[in-house]
């Protein structure tokens, strides 16, 4: 995998790790140490500062066979044919395992709903996922069951032709009915585990459209033009209004009856991989998001 620094500077380690999606910064550090990330053909030490253009050229190892095994969980299936099968996931569900989450994920679910027939392009890690969504956000989330879908869609994500409509709360009046936040993120310097608005950051693009001004909030519509990890969270919170029962971006203490933060994945739209058609998916809001409104709406 080849790299190019954007900004003088920045440490080796920290550069990998905001770089390379999933990659933390002592994996990065390990990286290094093994002389597996390479500057201008030279090992680069794991606390050097590159210089902006640089090229780095990172030797990554497979990733290791996880014991991803089918689970006869229920899935929410909204949309399926022979290429590709899109799912509602419920808050609280993990997309693929992970340390800390090795099994009850949409992962172990596809696995047992559609057999062998998911896409391998992510390797044994997350057979078919092409995107995903938090842990605790609901909603929309549309796997490959064979590669050369999987290909199609990752290249839609890319050009922005995959479409992705998200319905949330903010905390607090959104000033404008209609707006767009253009801003880079990365990882927040302060704290490795939460990303924030950098200046060196990957680009982010959020659209954002009021639906509802509620008492203390703003019930919203949010399109996606770019992907990056927390996006609608983070931009929300770097507005002022952090959506309704973040604890991560928000109040710590979160909400009554919510068990994650009120964002929910509820439309995607993309060329079938197949056909070339448009094809669009809805799902309704979850009971917890509509108990929400009730309550903002009754005042309670």
């Amino acid at each position: 995998m080849k790299l190019t620094v954007p900004a003088d500077g920045l440490r080796a380690d920290a550069f990998l790790a905001e770089a390379v999606e999933g990659l933390s910064r002592s994996a990065a550090q390990r990286l290094l140490e093994r002389g597996a990330v390479l500057c201008q053909g030279r090992p680069v030490g794991k606390s050097e500062r590159l210089p902006a253009g640089a090229e780095v050229e990172l030797d990554l190892p497979d990733p290791q066979p996880l014991e991803a095994a089918p689970e006869d969980i229920p899935l929410d299936v909204v949309y399926e044919d022979e290429d590709v099968v899109v799912v509602n996931k419920p808050v609280g569900m993990v997309v693929h395992p992970a340390p800390g989450h090795p099994s009850g994920t949409v992962v172990n679910a596809l696995l047992h709903h559609c057999g062998a027939s998911l896409s391998g392009i992510n390797g044994v890690l997350r057979p078919g996922i092409v995107h995903r969504i938090d842990r605790d956000t609901s909603g929309l989330l549309i796997a490959a069951k064979n590669d050369r879908a999987h290909l199609a869609l990752a290249a839609q994500l890319q050009d922005h032709t995959l479409r992705r409509l998200y319905h949330g709360v903010t905390i607090g009046a959104l000033r404008e009915d209609a707006g767009t936040v253009d801003a880079p993120l990365g990882r927040n310097p302060k704290d490795r585990k939460k990303m924030a608005v950098v200046p060196d950051g990957r680009e982010a693009v959020t659209h954002y459209e009021v639906l509802e001004r509620l008492p203390g909030h703003t019930y919203a519509a949010f399109r996606l033009e770019t992907g990056r990890t927390h996006q609608i969270r983070v931009h929300m919170a770097h507005l002022g209004h952090p959506l309704l029962g973040d604890r991560v971006y928000g109040p710590p203490k979160g909400y009554p009856g919510l068990a994650g933060q009120c964002l929910h994945a509820k439309a995607l739209t993309f060329l079938h991989p197949a056909t070339g058609r448009p094809v669009t998916v809805e799902c309704p809001l979850p009971e917890a998001f509509l108990a929400v409104l009730d309550a903002l709406r009754r005042g309670t």
